[in-house]
């Protein structure tokens, strides 16, 4: 029989021990008189009725969870003179960990043995030494945050799962969440790095080193992710150019060579090719190789968007850059085993438009590229500019990270008339779980809508938390974002209170499983026609109450698919703990991510995106969608059907592929989750049975970006249910 396990506070999973039961109970019986102590029979019987149930929970149960279970199986036998002592105990204790409760919290993870916290991201490697200070820098954050920063309602509220407060690790600092970086202001203009000025670059490969040195900058000073695009870097190409063609002119001269314009120009593009090539290296492989002072590589998009520099030289130099990113990216990077993987960042993003969609259109063999790519290596995603300028109002921008839109706001409008996106960003985001509103209201539609009311309220709050954070905070604590044109030129201690209204920042309400939320009012999925409608019209709430909250504080409240990286393993914890376990609701170690359909439920690549595009038009402030495929390096074509859908149906989606590698035995096929003998899931290669995973590369989509680091149980669990879409 496989072993029990529980869930220590330190977040630290352990065996369950029934033994340790019946001592806290004899502790107990002992301070009492013998007229109202229980006997041994007894004891023994609370202890095996609590080992009992907890052997029957659907997932590790916590530590709290054993002790209320202590407490009721006392009670349950007449010790309440026990059980008395008991809560008192319990009561000390928790006021002894109230005094400080972050020692063994960060002692845990340093011994890596905190699943909790080392499996929250899955691109960080919690043994390294930069991601522990800022796992520990995070530990004590959180719990300044829930001592003393927000309100108890907002903590207690958190802490049952009912809403999330995002990043509660960096919440003591003020810092935001995501950005759109403008590149081009601190290239074309100057920047400052560590207190030394950067001039505009003479070259393109000198514009590429200076544009990882600002990424690994800003990636330092937040903790979300940002974007920035290549269309930036376009001009540079042009003034390597005349400069390589000036070089050429006089290396010819000096050899008293013919001035042969066609010769000079032959070189001079062959050179400029080199030339890019390098570039790109180096934001490829410096992306990857900085380590930022939160212990992981960058967390950064790349657009690629050739309509958005001016048709001609620029342009085809702009798609000289496309091509040559993609070409990099399909052949991946080595590892330290010299095999070739795939990376998790940069994040890469190509935008389908009239130029480039059809065979015959003039980049058509660049989005065949891209196809490759993403059949190769899982990137890049694809945003349809023919859906995006419907949505909003005409523009065609990138996401900040994986997800997070800006909102258009005509109060940030350019000398020329179009919106600004560059130099924009996010505060933060609070999510509500709407599996929990359903739930709580027990299918009663009337009292649903009253609790949905409620929590949003509560968000709402939360949010305003995250925004007067901010308030207040001077330019000087992070002056490459405030100060040096990332995202704005303001003065020294100047405040950054301006940008966080009137439409310049947003600030995002999260939502998280819609589909559960459908089954327990409805009985049905969201994709049924009888609960759509329901499904919808919660969506437009969620958007009203913004819009609402918008117009009386003119802060830009946008709704937001939530990624729920981890969140979606604590999400089904606390649920089931509220609960119990509702079929088709609360029996996953998972809540779905957003508005998306099931990842255990059939529909095909095509339906399912034409479904989700509904439910994006309904999330402004951000949303991705993606099919989950097979191996497509040997279909290309199947590729480009599906990436000409996303064009015609829908915003912004990805293909979901995989990429695997066995270090021990060098299949390179996909790697499988098996149960191990406690019930754990683990990652086991098919070919040798290695189940090392330091001795094996694993790489899946997490929630809008790949991560590479392995992830908590519940999202396992999800990643493993995922059935094929096409």
């Amino acid at each position: 029989m496989s072993k029990v396990k529980i869930i220590k506070r330190s977040g630290e999973e352990v065996d369950f021990d029934q033994s340790k039961i019946a001592n806290a109970i004899r502790k107990a019986n002992e301070s009492v008189d013998k007229l109202h102590q229980l006997n041994e029979y007894q004891i023994e019987a609370v202890a095996e009725n609590v080992a009992m149930q907890v052997k029957a929970a659907p997932h590790a149960v916590n530590v709290e969870d054993i002790q209320d279970l202590v407490e009721t199986g006392v009670m349950a036998m007449r010790g309440y003179e026990v059980a008395q002592k008991y809560v008192r105990y319990r009561y000390k204790r928790e006021l002894a960990r109230k005094s400080n409760t972050t020692d063994n919290e960060i002692l845990a993870l340093l011994d890596n043995i905190n699943e909790e916290v080392t499996q929250e991201n899955s691109n960080k490697n919690p043994v390294i030494n930069s991601t522990q200070r800022d796992y520990m820098a995070g530990e004590v954050s959180k719990d300044l945050t829930r001592r003393i920063l927000l309100p108890e309602e907002i903590v207690r509220a958190h802490e049952q799962g009912i809403i999330h407060f995002h990043d509660s690790d960096y919440y003591a600092q003020r810092e935001h969440n995501c950005d759109l970086i403008n590149l081009e202001d601190m290239l074309m203009n100057g920047t400052v790095i560590s207190e030394t000025m950067i001039e505009q670059p003479h070259s393109f490969h000198t514009a590429c080193n200076v544009t990882t040195q600002i990424v690994a900058q800003v990636a330092s000073n937040q903790y979300g992710g940002q974007s920035f695009t290549l269309a930036h870097l376009a001009p540079f190409v042009d003034i390597s150019r005349k400069r390589i063609k000036q070089s050429v002119i006089e290396e010819r001269l000096e050899a008293g060579e013919a001035l042969n314009e066609e010769v000079i120009n032959r070189i001079t593009e062959r050179r400029l090719r080199i030339e890019v090539e390098r570039g790109i290296q180096t934001i490829q492989y410096q992306l990857i190789t900085l380590m930022t002072c939160n212990g992981q590589a960058p967390f950064v998009t790349v657009f690629m968007y050739l309509d958005e520099v001016p048709e001609g030289q620029t342009r085809d130099d702009l798609a000289l850059i496309i091509q040559e990113v993609l070409k990099q990216r399909i052949k991946g990077v080595k590892n330290e085993k010299g095999v070739w993987i795939t990376p998790a960042f940069p994040k890469l993003i190509y935008v389908l438009d009239e130029d480039n969609i059809t065979e015959g259109s003039k980049y058509w063999d660049l989005t065949v590229l891209a196809a490759q790519c993403t059949a190769k290596r899982m990137v890049p995603d694809y945003i349809s500019a023919k859906v995006m300028r419907e949505l909003k109002k005409g523009e065609v921008y990138p996401c900040m990270g994986c997800r997070s839109f800006l909102t258009v706001e005509d109060s940030q409008l350019k000398e020329d008339g179009t919106h600004k996106f560059y130099g924009r960003f996010n505060q933060g985001v609070v999510t509500i779980n709407l599996v929990d509103v359903a739930c709580s209201s027990e299918g009663d539609m009337d009292k649903f809508w009253e609790i949905l009311e409620e929590r949003l309220e509560l968000c709402h709050r939360g949010l305003r938390c995250r925004h007067e954070r901010l308030l207040g905070t001077v330019s000087d604590v992070a002056p490459i974002l405030w100060q040096h044109g990332a995202l704005a030129r303001l003065k020294k201690g100047e405040t950054i209170d301006a940008l966080l209204y009137n439409g310049y920042s947003t600030i995002s309400l999260g939502y998280a499983g819609l589909y559960e939320m459908c089954v327990r009012m409805t009985g049905k999925s969201h994709t049924d026609p009888e609960a759509k409608n329901f499904a919808l019209a919660v969506m437009q709430r969620l958007n009203d109450k913004c819009a609402e909250w918008k117009a009386a504080e003119h802060i830009s409240y946008s709704v937001y698919g939530t990624p729920m990286e981890s969140t979606t393993y604590k999400f089904a914890k606390c649920l089931q703990k509220r609960f119990g376990i509702i079929p088709g609701v609360t029996d996953k170690n998972y809540v779905t991510n957003s508005y998306h359909v099931h990842v255990t439920e059939p529909i095909d690549a095509f339906s399912k995106l034409k479904f989700e595009a509904e439910f994006q038009r309904l999330s402004p402030g951000g949303a991705i969608s993606y099919v989950e495929v097979p191996n497509m390096q040997n279909n290309i074509p199947a590729v480009l059907t599906v990436m000409q859908f996303i064009y015609d149906n829908i915003m912004y989606a990805e293909l979901n592929t995989k990429s695997d590698f066995c270090e021990v035995c060098g299949y390179d096929g996909e790697i499988q989750i098996v149960e191990d003998e406690y019930g754990k899931l683990i990652w086991e290669c098919p070919n040798c049975g290695n189940k090392d995973q330091d001795r094996m590369f694993v790489a899946r989509r997490t929630c809008g970006y790949i991560g590479t680091q392995f992830w908590n149980q519940g999202r396992t669990q999800e990643i493993r249910d995922r059935v094929l879409h096409l």
